[in-house]
């Protein structure tokens, strides 16, 4: 957790253009064409907590996502020549739905990048949205190889690029989202914001910085993508070396270097939230909630628990970001869950070359309401010798030390693959 020291504005000295930035000008541009997202009063968290928390849901959007807010602010503002040659933006989600959606509005030719392995239902998604005014061109392996083939176009071409975060009018576009909070809540003690490149927590933090100096703003990241808290540690935007891109709305190796000019003075906490807890807040969130989020808009709300001394009656703001989340993640999403709540396990076992013990283990060691939910030889045999992968699910995290235990005292000669990320990577 990356803290940074209090930053406050004499409520009677702020005005809307702080840290450059004009919001009202952005919502009164947006009114007709983005939905003014409810805030709504969750009951089940708010007892839970013991506090009263409300969910920005931005997963309601028209696009399903904010980034309509940003893409549009800033392609309104373009001059009639620049929107007359086209636009092009390099995204796989969120901002190339966003982009595409606007450019439908605007009647402007625009030209989305996506990776080559972008799965066909955001393509479909982002071909919706525009309505037959955007091109979709598919290039490179990785994120950084697509935008790199996006920037080149654009300069042969003689267009303008749309960044998804790292623009005043971008941002000043995803801070009418604070906007709306504002006036629809006095009194936020504590507004929790997902953080990716930091259009979003820039925007929303310098607005209520300004309007609100004592909300305290809370950025949220996956703990595999820690760019806005390894940025503000070192002083200024850092390029990470790797990252995991699971949480994908909020996984970038590099903040934005505007973007971070404001997030470090509006930003007063950094908190890093397991890829883990982000799938067991979306399944949750689905199950009582029949809310259905993407990993990025989970993030918000997966990070109460780390402050529920705090928040305790307090009001609490979650903003839940967006909703783009493809079905075919699901078993994904379930198994890194069950993972993390410490009830999926998985094991590559020798077994004794001897008849009976692979019956032995199923019998003898395996709980009575352990599930064996993986099992695979790692050779080609009918014999029950070894090695194999197993995945065990257990009814609660308790048994693990039981089930060890009980392999420990039959002999059994074994290796907890979660415990190996390389072995893990490569076998599971």
């Amino acid at each position: 957790m990356h803290t940074n020291p209090r930053f406050s504005v004499e409520s009677d000295s702020a005005t809307p253009g702080e840290w450059g930035l004009h919001i009202h000008e952005a919502a009164n541009n947006l009114r007709k064409v983005v939905y003014r997202t409810p805030l709504q009063r969750n009951q089940q968290l708010s007892r839970r907590y013991q506090c009263n928390v409300y969910l920005k849901r931005e997963d309601l959007q028209v696009v399903r996502s904010y980034k309509l807010r940003g893409a549009y602010n800033m392609m309104s503002h373009l001059a009639p020549e620049q929107l007359h040659k086209g636009v092009v933006c390099a995204s796989a989600g969120n901002h190339a739905q966003g982009f595409a959606y606007s450019c439908r509005k605007l009647g402007v030719k625009g030209v989305v990048f996506m990776p080559v392995i972008t799965p066909r239902q955001k393509i479909n998604q982002t071909t919706m949205f525009g309505e037959g005014q955007v091109e979709i061109r598919l290039a490179g392996d990785t994120f950084d190889d697509c935008a790199a083939a996006a920037r080149l176009f654009t300069a042969e071409n003689g267009m303008t690029f749309i960044p998804p975060f790292d623009d005043y009018r971008v941002i000043e576009g995803q801070g009418t989202v604070g906007l709306e909070i504002f006036e629809d809540l006095s009194g936020v003690d504590y507004l929790f914001i997902p953080v990716g490149g930091g259009g979003l927590s820039a925007g929303v933090g310098a607005y209520f910085k300004t309007h609100s100096p004592s909300t305290i703003i809370v950025g949220l990241e996956p703990e595999g993508a820690p760019s806005m808290y390894e940025a503000l540690k070192a002083g200024g935007a850092v390029t990470l070396p790797q990252i995991d891109r699971f949480v994908d709305g909020a996984a970038v190796k590099r903040v934005g270097d505007l973007t971070f000019s404001i997030c470090k003075d509006v930003i007063d906490e950094m908190h890093l939230v397991p890829e883990g807890k982000v799938c067991s807040t979306i399944l949750k969130l689905y199950n009582e909630e029949a809310i259905v989020v993407e990993p990025a808009g989970a993030l918000s709300i997966a990070a109460l628990d780390a402050f529920a001394e705090v928040i305790k009656g307090k009001n609490v703001v979650c903003i839940v970001s967006g909703s783009n989340n493809d079905i075919d993640r699901m078993q994904e999403i379930k198994e890194r869950s069950l993972q993390y709540e410490g009830l999926k396990h998985y094991f590559l076992v020798n077994f004794a070359q001897r008849p009976g013990a692979l019956k032995e283990f199923v019998n003898h060691v395996l709980g009575p309401t352990d599930d064996i939910t993986r099992f695979e030889y790692m050779q080609k045999t009918n014999k029950e010798n070894g090695p194999a992968l197993i995945g065990v699910e257990l009814k609660s995290r308790e048994d693990y030390e039981q089930l060890l235990a009980k392999m420990n005292d039959r002999h059994i000669n074994y290796t907890e693959l979660n415990k190996d990320d390389t072995l893990f990577g490569y076998l599971v």
